[in-house]
């Protein structure tokens, strides 16, 4: 028997353990019926949505004063979409001269 948290229905049944939806008319799984096993859903989502895969929490940066409120050990700046060339290469500088991650 393995560990699998969503076992697909009548797994016992030479059918294998991979999840498959639960599709019945009278499907006791389908239904979410107590003690017929769990279904896949959102509340089973990972701890770290915030963070980016490259470690860091994403701080949006909308001007250079912004900078100044992200901790570089374990935040990374994000420039938002609606900053213009000549504003965004400012805020670059002065994120290498503090030593802050820029994640785009």
């Amino acid at each position: 028997m393995s560990d699998k948290k969503f076992k697909r229905q009548n797994s016992s049944r030479k059918l294998g353990d991979s999840w498959r939806r639960p599709k019945g008319h009278h499907s006791s799984l389908r239904k979410g019926r107590r003690g017929h096993g769990i279904k896949p859903s959102p509340g089973y989502g990972s701890q770290n949505k915030g963070m980016h895969p490259s470690g860091y929490y994403e701080v949006l940066v909308r001007n250079i004063d912004d900078l100044q409120k992200i901790d570089k050990e374990r935040e990374a700046a994000r420039i938002s979409s609606n900053i213009g060339k000549r504003k965004r290469k400012k805020i670059i500088e002065k994120a290498e001269e503090m030593e802050i991650n820029v994640l785009n």
